[in-house]
């Protein structure tokens, strides 16, 4: 069983999650104020992952009404609790959360640099759909991936109540 499990994000978690931001992100990062607002709300779906009471990690999943597409517009673990499958269980959350919202498709932008993110999304399943020039508030470029949400694969009973609980 890991040592950790995923929840929906609450008010309580805004200073782990500003904390996560800054260390994660140079720049484009969410705003407290962004984080705040985005909790609870019916188009987000913010799931923090928890590891001896404190939160350790997060997705965040955005949908709009009437589309099949969601975008996971972002993901972070800690620095302190990176190796131990946690980046990939949520990323696994936030196909489930898309899944649930009626969505077929999952999006993402990624910076070109970031290859422990390209190559957990390479493993997932996600490929590149193309590139965006100068995205990123440093003019970096980001890497379009999408994946593609199966309807008929569910998390079974046990997996469910250990991501869910």
């Amino acid at each position: 069983m890991p040592g950790f499990r995923i929840r929906y994000g609450q008010p309580a978690d805004l200073a782990a999650l500003c904390e996560i931001e800054t260390r994660s992100f140079a720049a484009d990062r969410l705003s407290r104020r962004s984080l705040r607002r985005l909790i609870g709300r019916p188009s987000a779906r913010l799931r923090v992952a928890v590891m001896e009471g404190a939160v350790v990690g997060y997705h965040l999943v955005l949908m709009r009404s009437g589309s099949t597409v969601a975008r996971l517009y972002s993901i972070a673990v800690a620095a302190t609790a990176r190796g131990r499958g946690i980046g990939a269980s949520l990323l696994a959350d936030a196909e489930r959360q898309a899944r649930r919202a009626g969505a077929a498709v999952l999006r993402l932008e990624v910076r070109p640099d970031n290859a422990g993110a390209i190559r957990l999304y390479a493993q997932r399943g996600y490929r590149r759909i193309g590139t965006r020039h100068d995205y990123y508030a440093d003019g970096s470029d980001a890497f379009r991936y999408q994946k593609a949400l199966s309807r008929t694969r569910r998390a079974g009973p046990l997996l469910r109540g250990m991501i869910h609980g």
